[in-house]
This record gives structure tokens, sequence and C-alpha cells, in this order.
């Protein structure tokens, strides 16, 4: 019996190009899924199996489940970007570029079953099926791992089924206005990253009242959006063009994933990278001006749309903007300050 014959999908799936594009594959085959059972040496639930029959991954318009436990993300819930395909061609599935062998080998996730989501947070917590106690050819529970707590393992929902029957909409935990006063203190009060402050001060000749571009710059953005985050609209174009700017005057990007990524074994601030400029901080370092996550598509649509202007260019050891591109975004600045 399909397990998903009366749900409701009408709102389920947030079908967006990204999410066609690094999410989605065509229904799995008979040979496929068994091959990569094989391959992994776990039997996937039918009801997984079933979803993919109907929908074969993407990412989430109903993307928030309730939790027991508090993790990292929230004392009540966890939120879910996207699941990942029975498959190996799209970039987030089962086989894919950021599968599961990619997560355990290059992240230290544990060896307790296989990724099937991944969450907001860019890779440092996860959604995984846990065989642990049901054996490799049992029915696993859904849990959450966070990687910045340890790899810490908590219980999302007994079987694959209930998990996606528990996701809702995430305005069931939304409580804006609590949401926006709080926001406003962290873009108008929060400490800056270390490596935002270095930035700063290596430009203030350049750019004298960059913090207060900065924070500026945010408090627009979440009084727009009711919250601190940072997506595909030019406002958010502009905090990556700021943060990019900032992170030019430290060292010059090899490639985009040299500067967004943290380096795997980084442990502090000494390293520019853009995931603790602005979304994550170090627990044994913790600052407050931070969205606390982010999506990594944003991030390389505006790179992919500004080396397409020619805005950033290359140059001797890596990647930079162009002196007009710098012009311009200086000139900007300039004028919303006045």
């Amino acid at each position: 019996m399909d397990p998903f014959a009366t749900f409701d999908f009408s709102d389920f799936w947030n079908d967006c190009e990204y999410s066609q594009q690094n999410y989605q594959e065509p229904p799995p085959s008979d040979a496929l899924i068994a091959e990569l059972q094989a391959e992994f040496g776990y039997r996937f639930p039918d009801a997984y199996i079933a979803l993919a029959r109907r929908h074969n991954g993407g990412l989430l318009q109903r993307s928030c489940h309730p939790m027991d436990e508090a993790t990292s993300w929230a004392d009540d819930h966890i939120e879910v970007s996207g699941l990942h395909a029975i498959g190996r061609q799209a970039r987030y599935s089962l086989g894919g570029e950021i599968g599961t062998r990619f997560m355990q080998r290059e992240w230290g996730y544990p060896d307790i079953g296989i990724v099937i989501a991944d969450c907001p947070s860019a890779g440092h917590d996860l959604i995984m099926l846990d065989y642990r106690q049901c054996g490799p050819q049992g029915e696993p529970q859904v849990v959450h791992v966070d990687q910045e707590a340890d790899y810490a393992i908590t219980p999302v929902a007994p079987d694959f089924t209930t998990f996606i029957h528990g996701l809702v909409d995430e305005e069931a935990f939304n409580d804006a206005a609590e949401t926006l006063e709080i926001d406003l203190v962290t873009v108008d009060r929060g400490t800056l990253s270390p490596i935002v402050q270095r930035a700063l001060e290596a430009s203030a000749d350049v750019l004298p009242e960059g913090e207060r571009v900065l924070r500026a710059l945010a408090r627009r953005i979440t009084e727009e959006k009711g919250f601190f985050a940072l997506h595909a609209d030019p406002d958010s174009h502009r905090m990556y063009d700021l943060m990019f700017w900032l992170y030019s005057q430290l060292t010059t990007a090899t490639s985009f994933t040299h500067f967004v990524k943290l380096p795997a074994e980084q442990d502090d601030y000494a390293t520019p990278c853009y995931e603790l400029m602005l979304p994550f901080d170090l627990v044994v370092a913790p600052f407050g001006f931070k969205t606390g996550g982010f999506a990594p598509g944003f991030v390389e649509e505006w790179w992919d749309t500004r080396v397409a202007e020619g805005a950033i260019v290359p140059v001797e050891g890596g990647w930079r903007f162009s002196a007009a591109a710098e012009q311009a975004l200086l000139a900007a600045v300039a004028v919303e300050q006045t």
C-alpha cells in the first residue's frame, strides 16, 4: 500500500529552478534502487522508495519538523532544506556529489546509515536514516545529526513515513514579532566576526564607515524580511558583495569554494572564509552578528552572476572584483550613507 496515497502534496515541494537542477531526479528504476542498496549496504524504507517514485528529491516548502528535544536550530523544531533523491545524478542525491559518502568522508558524519536530507546550515547538521537498532535490513528511525555539537544524534521520527507526515510549514513555529525584535538586536549590536573585524581594519582608509555600512544594510534586510537571512534579492547580493570585498582585503579567493567553505581542519578564525564571516561562529569563540545558517545555492548564484557580468574576474592567484566593479560598489555604498 502506498503510504502517501491520501497525502496532500499541494504545498509540500518547492519546485524552483535550483531544486530542479541540484536535488531532483527522475523516478528511480528497480535496478538503480538495488544497485544503491548494495553499494550502501542498507535496505531503503519502502516509504522512501514510494515517495521517490512520486517525486524523487527536492527542496521543501513544508520544511519544519517538531522536536521533543532541543537542537542547535531551535528548542522545539528543526528545519530541513531538501530531501535527497534516490540516484546519482543530482548534486544532492544519495550517490551524488554531496551525498552520504561525501558527508561521511569529508565532514566526519557517523557511519550509522544514509543521509536523506540537508538543513540550512550548509552541512553542519543533517537528517539521516539510523540503522543502529534495526540492522541493515530493518526499518530505520529518522535522526538529526549535529556536527557542531560533536555529531550529537537526536531522534526525529520512528520511521520515514512518520517523518514525512510530520513536516509542516515554518509558519507553525514563527513568532514574527519576537523574531524581528531579536534579529534587530543582532544586526544593531551583535559583535562582528574576527575575520570581518580584521578586514574592516585593513580597509579603513578606503571604507572608514565600514561597520556602519554593514549594520545599516543588515537592518534593512531584517526589516524587509522580518528576520536576518540572505537569499537572492538585491540587498542580499549587496551583502555578498561586501563580504567578498572585505574577504579580498585579507586574501585572494582561488575559487568559489575557497571563498565560501571553512577548511575541514580549521578550528579558529585565522584563515578567512565566508562561512565564518557571517553565517556561523565557532563554539570556542562566538560572535553575535551572524545569520545562523545559509543556503549555498544562493551564494553560488550570486557568484555565477558576478562572474558572468565581469564583476568578479580572474587575476593572478585567483579571483577578485574588477577595478570597475570595486569602484561601483564603493560608490553605491557612499550614496547609501548620505
